[in-house]
C-alpha cells in the first residue's frame, strides 16, 4: 500500500509538471534459451532491427523505433536471481499493430507461418490473426478499426 501512495505521489507530481511530459518506455523481456531462434523470427517477420547484442542479452527495436522487446539467456551470472528462471512458454501474449493486416497475413501464409487464429473480424470491428513466436508468446496482429 506504502510502495502504491509513493507510486501515485511520484506520477501526480510529475503531471503538476506541465512543461514536461514523464518520460516512461516499456520494453518487454523475455528470459530464453532460443535467442537467435527469437532474433531471426523478430527480424525475418516483423523487420525489427537490433539495438544491442552480445553472447547472453539481445535487444530488438520496431522498425520505427518506437517499441522494443529483449531476450537474455536464464542462469546468467551477471543476473540478480529475479531474472534467472526461464519462461515457460504460456501466459503472455504481444499485440502488433500493423496498417494493413490483409498483407502481413498473405505474406506469411506465403512462409508457411502457422496461424494459431486465422485471420478474423472481430464483432467491435478490429481484424487481427495470432502466431507463435519461438519462445510461446502469442502474436496478435491488427488492425485496428477507425476509432478504437
Amino acid at each position: 500500500m506504502l510502495l502504491s501512495a509513493i507510486a501515485l505521489d511520484v506520477f501526480s507530481q510529475q503531471k503538476l509538471n506541465t512543461n514536461k511530459t514523464p518520460v516512461m518506455k516499456l520494453n518487454a523481456g523475455i528470459v530464453t534459451e532460443k535467442i537467435s531462434e527469437s532474433k531471426a523470427f523478430y527480424t525475418s517477420l516483423f523487420n525489427f532491427g537490433v539495438t544491442f547484442e552480445n553472447e547472453f542479452y539481445l535487444l530488438l527495436h520496431s522498425p520505427d523505433k518506437k517499441s522494443e522487446i529483449s531476450f537474455l539467456l536464464p542462469n546468467h551470472p551477471s543476473q540478480q536471481p529475479l531474472f534467472h528462471k526461464p519462461f515457460q512458454g504460456q501466459g503472455m501474449y504481444l499485440t502488433i499493430e500493423v496498417d494493413n493486416v490483409d498483407e502481413i497475413y498473405k505474406f506469411f501464409k506465403k512462409k508457411n507461418i502457422e496461424m494459431k487464429i486465422d485471420i478474423r473480424n472481430e464483432s467491435w470491428g478490429d481484424r487481427h490473426f495470432a502466431i507463435e513466436d519461438p519462445n510461446g508468446v502469442g502474436i496478435d496482429v491488427v488492425t485496428y478499426a477507425p476509432n478504437n
